[in-house]
């Protein structure tokens, strides 16, 4: 995928964080230049004016939507009776309070009271997400919205809560991913979908460690250090987060149920590729500047070749969803036509309106017209003048009349703004029905069977007779000599044009990650201390941890499933891996300790069911809410401070790391939390971040107030004691500024789909 701005060398996420709260005054004044945006575009209105994908009398309502700003919206996340719990305190405690408020300043209930009414979105399950008008003016100078603010903010931290545009949540839905399903994720940072991935795989609570797994995968090395942060919040060891370029995806091989070694084919797969992102102009009005007919003809082939890769790493009996937030047919219907027309009878349009109910939306279409950058439109490919050949190909005219129909292409989803005020968006559902006419056997890796796997340094070791390997050999090369030859080419490409003035260092340093060293077995050094004294069930294999170190002690220990194990042995030197697994235990050195290690936070949930009552501690919902409140490390509370029955309870657990079980009854629907704590000689304490201290003290109901600030009581005092000090005001408002804006996007980066076009432009 051809890149752009490539001259100096881009930031991290956390660089872009830090640099953009340490000015603050020049990003106030860069805000400003972009709320002064002119949301007028002629081009935009006379190309989909003649486009015609905008239903007849409906262009006045659409357009005024498209000028307005996007509704904040999110979702509800983690365990069912977390979120039940989660869902009933924010109708209790927020949107009750929201829709009996009346806005400071004001003598009655605003005029678009209904409006900013929270609004449960239909076609999401269990009604766990929502959307409500929310801007940073009615965050000011309301304290029910201020509150709700700082509620969303801290309930992201801790993973509970999601900010995610709606249209956002929509591709994941359709996809109707199961916990055994193989899913891949080919372009999927910021990561909120891959998140919704996740969540659907460890959907059924009963089985505590899911056979199926999530891929997920960008070409952008520093984005996936965004999709590493989404992962982190959801403490799943069933994900692997690759760094490849999505349109020339290389096979994985994986080891089959019988020994023999094959080619993965996943059973879902999203492509949400990169596209204009005309359907997020709501959300990033600099587009209105930008635009031109010319942004969505550029990205057509790229948008092709990825998702004809997706189909060919599809399982038969697989589905793909082919998602953009565009609204223009060539970088939607146009691809769909082209893969159709190729792949035959193999692949077949579905339509997934059935698993999102409630949802409006406008079929696809089936004729369209394809605009140069001068906005002239041509109905076929004979009427393209030669100057416009580079930029408007054959293969993106819509399907002759007579044809159209055995495409069915009504069967895509066009989500408008206007619809239900969201972004624009498309959606479409594939099923790939057999194996594509280029899939034939002569081309395709067989299994491969072998005598023998052995374990050694963390690789496999394959044991195969002479004849075999040929056979295996010539096979391999057939079917990734053009894979291979492109790649190289188009990564030397990248890499000349990427270094720049840093080429040699580039070459020699390049983006390097540290190794995954995966357990050998049950002989490894920590692993003997840290079994005994958690008295950990055989059923746990321990090659399913691994360290990210070859030498020296071994600090923090992962955690990642049998499966995603086998394909990082296996791949891990053709396919750039990022990130996978949860931290589980982490090095504690105290010589009074049986064991080196403490649990961690994050990866308990993974392990907490091989580890022996002996380490398990049931406290009350008192003692809880004391060991949260009073969560100081440096002054715990004292074991002598809670319930008797806690106390006998702890007689038997010796000191070091411990789980806090509470469980509210022994109904199944009935709030269950467990967490990490640390019995002392006298103390005992609850040994997680403040983030999920709060989330915790939330769901039992009790005071979290010592850990939030109300930053809108000190404004209110501050305004009222500095009435003559406009200078004062300003400032309380500016240091709000960047909290309230990542509300209103709903985002983690909003110039996201912008940055990603320029790259791909």
């Amino acid at each position: 995928m051809g890149r752009g701005r490539r001259n100096k060398p881009k930031k991290n996420f956390a660089e872009k964080r830090r640099e953009k709260l340490q000015n603050k005054g020049q990003d106030k004044r860069s805000q400003g230049r972009y709320n002064d945006i002119i949301r007028e575009n002629k081009d935009f209105e006379t190309y989909y004016k003649a486009q015609k994908v905008i239903p007849e009398g409906q262009w006045d309502s659409f357009i005024t939507t498209m000028r307005e700003n996007l509704p904040a919206a999110f979702r509800i996340t983690g365990s069912q009776t977390e979120a039940k719990t989660l869902l009933k305190i924010i109708k209790g405690d927020f949107f009750e309070e929201i829709l009996n408020m009346k806005l400071d300043g004001d003598n009655e209930v605003a005029d678009d009271a209904e409006k900013m009414r929270p609004q449960s979105l239909p076609f999401y399950p269990e009604g766990l997400a929502w959307q409500l008008k929310l801007t940073r003016k009615d965050i000011r100078r309301s304290e029910a919205y201020f509150r709700l603010h700082n509620f969303l903010i801290a309930e992201t931290s801790s993973g509970s809560i999601s900010r995610q545009e709606v249209v956002s949540m929509i591709p994941p839905l359709v996809l109707d991913v199961k916990p055994w399903h193989k899913v891949l994720d080919m372009c999927a940072a910021p990561g909120s979908k891959t998140a919704q991935l996740i969540e659907m795989i460890h959907a059924d609570e009963a089985v505590s460690h899911p056979k199926g797994f999530v891929v997920a995968n960008d070409v952008d090395n520093n984005r996936c250090y965004m999709l590493v942060h989404q992962a982190k919040r959801l403490n799943s060891p069933n994900i692997l987060i690759t760094n490849q370029d999505s349109s020339i995806m290389p096979n994985f091989k994986v080891t089959n149920p019988d020994g023999t070694l094959g080619v993965l084919k996943f059973d879902r797969i999203l492509a949400d590729v990169p596209c204009s992102g005309d359907g997020t102009m709501r959300k990033n009005p600099d587009i209105w500047c930008k635009w031109s007919p010319a942004n969505g003809n550029n990205l057509h082939g790229i948008q092709y070749r990825i998702v004809k890769r997706g189909l060919e790493m599809l399982a038969v009996g697989g589905k793909l969803v082919y998602s953009t937030c565009s609204l223009n047919p060539v970088e939607n219907e146009a691809v769909l036509h082209r893969i159709l027309a190729e792949t035959g009878d193999s692949v077949q349009l579905v339509d997934g309106r059935d698993l999102v109910p409630g949802l409006k939306c406008n079929p696809g279409v089936s004729t369209w017209l394809l605009g140069s950058k001068d906005v002239q439109f041509y109905k076929s490919w004979e009427e393209v003048p030669e100057n416009w050949h580079t930029q408007i190909r054959p293969k993106m005219f819509p399907p002759n009349p007579e044809d159209a129909e055995k495409y069915h292409l009504e069967r895509c989803m066009r989500i408008l703004p206007h619809h239900q005020d969201t972004g624009g968006f498309f959606v479409a559902l594939l099923e790939k029905v057999k194996p594509l006419p280029w899939e034939s056997e002569s081309s395709v890796v067989q299994p491969r069977s072998f005598n023998k796997i052995k374990e050694k340094n963390g690789e496999s070791s394959l044991e195969k007779d002479s004849e075999e390997k040929e056979v295996v050999k010539k096979q391999e090369e057939n079917q990734v000599e053009t894979e291979k030859n492109d790649n190289n080419k188009r990564n030397l490409e990248e890499q000349n044009k990427a270094a720049g003035p840093d080429r040699k260092r580039k070459r020699i340093i390049g983006y390097r990650e540290d190794p995954f060293v995966f357990f050998k077995d049950d002989k490894e050094d920590v692993w003997a201390s840290i079994k005994k004294f958690y008295d950990i069930s055989d059923e746990l294999d321990p090659r399913c941890l691994y360290v990210r170190c070859h030498e020296g002690k071994k600090k923090n220990i992962y955690f990642t499933s049998p499966e995603i194990r086998d394909i990082i042995l296996l791949n891990e030197h053709q396919v750039k891996m990022i990130n996978t697994g949860v931290k589980t235990f982490v090095r504690c050195d105290n010589r009074n300790m049986k064991c080196a290690f403490r649990m961690a936070q994050e990866g308990m949930q993974s392990v907490i069911s091989y580890i022996s009552d002996n380490r398990k501690v049931k406290v009350t919902r008192d003692d809880l809410i004391m060991l949260l409140q009073n969560n100081n490390p440096q002054k715990p509370p004292e074991i002598e401070k809670l319930s008797e029955k806690t106390q006998e309870r702890l007689k038997s657990v010796d000191a070091g790391s411990c789980v806090l079980m509470y469980e509210e009854d022994d109904s199944p629907d009935s709030l269950k939390l467990h967490l990490v704590g640390w019995r002392g000689t006298m103390s005992l304490r609850a040994y997680v971040p403040v983030c999920d201290t709060i989330h915790y003290l939330r769901l039992l109901g009790a005071d979290c107030s010592q850990f939030e600030v109300n930053k809108f009581e000190q404004n209110r005092i501050a305004n009222k004691n500095n009435e003559n000090d406009d200078s004062s005001v300003k400032a309380d408002v500016d240091e709000n500024e960047a909290d309230d804006n990542d509300l209103a996007t709903g985002e983690l980066d909003s110039g996201v789909v912008d940055e990603q076009v320029e790259e791909v432009a």
